[in-house]
């Protein structure tokens, strides 16, 4: 069974509940709010391996429950393997996890410049993942590439890089549905000079031995494969400039 295969079938994305919770966006955070709004809260840095000498490059992990860590412990999550993988390789680097479960892009978008202004400083990256709730949600997508384009100009306005983890449409959905949301992640790359790793569950999805029982989220198997394999477009966009 091909891989968007196993993607419908075994996930059955357009029936599950949304990536980790919410099913309504929340409205944009503001200063006002502070350390209590969501962004705030999951905004910590990533644990990880020893931190190895070299300036501090401060990366921003930007996106839903598959950032977040859903149903891991502390510690296990996507953008902590990612940071305990890159200080491996010398890079000395810090990952704030500001995944929230349940995020669409729309949501995202709302939050995107209320967490970077609450950084301590502007971040050498941003790793932007978001996606997997619109296409659950089944929302146009041209509402989810607006959404992206924006965040991204936001980014370039500021002045930071991006690396675009990707999502894909179950074929179920369509081929006109399928072309449209799929052709996003690779479009804006080209667009902003961005990294990109195309789909962020691609080698995972389907295997039950590396995801979580609701056959959505990987465990902690399934992270470590896909840390492997996104750490390195990371450490090249990182560097690159």
């Amino acid at each position: 069974m091909g891989l968007m295969k196993r993607f419908a079938a075994g996930a059955a994305l357009v029936q599950v509940a949304l990536l980790g919770g919410c099913d309504k966006p929340r409205p944009a955070p503001t200063a006002a709010q502070g350390a209590a709004t969501p962004a705030a809260a999951t905004a910590t840095p990533a644990a990880g391996a020893t931190r190895p000498a070299g300036p501090e490059r401060l990366i921003l992990a930007f996106g839903d429950s598959l950032y977040a860590g859903y149903g891991l412990d502390r510690g296990q999550s996507l953008p902590d393997a990612i940071q305990a993988r890159l200080r491996q390789k010398g890079i000395n680097a810090t990952i704030v996890n500001a995944g929230v479960s349940g995020d669409t892009s729309a949501a995202g978008r709302q939050r995107l410049a209320f967490v970077l202004d609450n950084l301590p400083r502007k971040p050498d990256l941003v790793m932007l993942g978001l996606g997997g709730n619109d296409v659950l949600r089944q929302i146009p997508p041209a509402e989810t590439r607006a959404n992206m384009t924006a965040m991204l100009d936001t980014l370039h306005q500021r002045g930071v890089p991006v690396v675009l983890t990707g999502m894909k449409a179950p074929p179920n959905l369509g081929p006109a549905y399928v072309a449209a949301f799929d052709g996003i992640w690779p479009d804006l790359a080209r667009r902003d000079h961005a990294g990109l790793y195309p789909f962020i569950l691609d080698g995972v999805i389907g295997n039950p031995g590396l995801m979580q029982g609701d056959h959505v989220h990987p465990n902690v198997a399934g992270v470590a494969v896909i840390a492997d394999r996104v750490t390195p477009v990371v450490a090249d966009r990182l560097t690159r400039d």
